[in-house]
């Protein structure tokens, strides 16, 4: 019955409408193109339209100052981890990465590949930013071909530099520098505590901004976050990092309506 759902609704409609059997089967007609629409298979909001040319991307971001470092390394093995990926996977992954240092990598198709996967989404975008992070901060400042390449996945994505550090500062980056404390080898610094972290940052806004931007900054930033945007079969890493953004969101804009005294 589901297929014949959409030609039975558009005859009923065409027939009280035209009120002759001509109507009805126009009415059928344009039925039958909804159910050949609904008919078709959903993407699902992963698989590898977005594991593959997320590695790749990181594989050319960790080669792109010429050399790839064991923080790269960790970093990239951290991220297949959390993303709790099953062995086809993670070999798909690990090949990828291997494929993206390569001097003759095109990274022109891994971009666009993500584009095409984020669909224009600005949620779906935040998300592979968000998985950068840590590859991209990595070494800690970020180097000159680095920085490049981020903007470029910024330009494809349509992400603005600024909200790309107020993602950042979410998780305890400044800016386009290394995470708070000395860098270079050694164990990384603790993350820092929510006193710690500049709201205003978080939100994206500058300390003079007035009532109205701050709202607006929240509710946007709410709206792009929000955990129940996404897919039922993200991984559960996604999951947990789109309810901490949101947490981090609000707790900085409790912190800044304590601090100005708003309701």
């Amino acid at each position: 019955m589901t297929g014949y759902a959409g030609k039975l609704v558009g005859a009923i409609l065409g027939w009280i409408l035209f009120h002759n059997p001509f109507g009805a089967l126009i009415g059928a007609f344009l039925g039958h193109f909804y159910d050949s629409v609904a008919a078709r298979p959903r993407q699902t909001p992963l698989g590898s339209g977005f594991i593959e040319p997320l590695f790749a991307f990181a594989g050319a971001l960790a080669k792109s100052d010429g050399r790839i470092s064991q923080q790269e390394i960790d970093a990239a093995e951290a991220l297949i981890a959390r993303l709790n990926l099953d062995a086809e996977q993670r070999r798909a992954a690990i090949e990828r990465f291997s494929v993206g240092k390569q001097p003759d990598f095109n990274v022109n198709i891994a971009l666009g590949d993500l584009q095409h996967w984020c669909q224009g989404r600005r949620d779906h975008a935040f998300i592979v930013l968000d998985l950068l992070l840590d590859l991209v901060h990595a070494e800690g400042p970020l180097a000159g071909p680095k920085l490049a390449l981020m903007r470029r996945l910024c330009a494809v994505l349509h992400v603005s530099e600024h909200e790309l550090a107020a993602l950042s500062a979410m998780r305890g980056y400044s800016a386009w520098q290394g995470p708070r404390g000395p860098a270079g080898n050694g164990p990384r610094p603790p993350p820092p505590r929510p006193s710690e972290v500049d709201p205003y940052a978080v939100l994206g806004v500058e300390r003079t901004a007035d009532e109205r931007a701050i709202k607006q900054a929240y509710r946007r930033l709410m709206s792009q976050h929000h955990p129940d945007k996404l897919g039922s079969d993200v991984p559960d890493e996604v999951k947990r990092r789109s309810e901490q953004r949101s947490r981090e969101i609000n707790a900085a804009y409790e912190r800044i309506k304590s601090e100005r005294g708003l309701k």
